[in-house]
């Protein structure tokens, strides 16, 4: 389906029998979205050094956290990864050097994580190409605008209807 004709509501164009659809319709969008884009830009960033987009998150989150490290139980609330996804990308991401784990001994094993030398900034040099490729992806489909309009609708599906870390 091409964008809805000026003048036309969007339920005027998707035109279904039932408008409870719309939430489908949602969801299917986002998943063909992202299986869609996903791999373009993880593509970009693997040509500087990361092997997955959301160790980029990872990465900035741990320097967010600054020297007392970032809990690994915090990064799993932030970033909304499970914990047996997120317990491997840190395993690659310490195997590569980005990064090192330490263990607290309170009886929960908890992981505190901890930038290394290479890790330290890594986001700060990673962001220009990742950026560029979110916007050659994105830029010629929808003015800024609605890119603004797009992201606080997404928003609202978060937890407390904001991004993570924000008030």
């Amino acid at each position: 389906m091409s964008h809805p004709a000026r003048g036309m509501t969007d339920a005027e164009f998707f035109n279904d029998d039932e408008a409870i659809v719309s939430y489908n319709r949602v969801w299917f969008n986002i998943m063909r979205a992202h299986r869609r884009l996903l791999p373009r830009i993880a593509k970009a960033l693997k040509a500087h050094g990361l092997a997955d987009p959301i160790w980029f998150e990872i990465l900035l989150e741990v320097e967010r956290a600054g020297p007392a490290g970032q809990l690994m139980s915090k990064l799993e609330e932030l970033l909304f990864v499970p914990q047996y996804a997120l317990s491997r990308h840190i395993s690659r991401l310490e195997k590569e050097g980005f990064l090192r784990r330490e263990y607290i001994a309170d009886g929960r094993r908890k992981q505190v994580l901890f930038l290394t030398e290479k890790g330290s900034g890594s986001h700060l040099q990673i962001w220009p190409h990742y950026m560029a490729a979110m916007q050659e992806e994105l830029s010629d489909k929808m003015s800024t605008d609605e890119a603004y309009h797009l992201s606080s609708l997404l928003i609202k599906l978060l937890p407390g209807g904001r991004e993570p870390g924000r008030s």
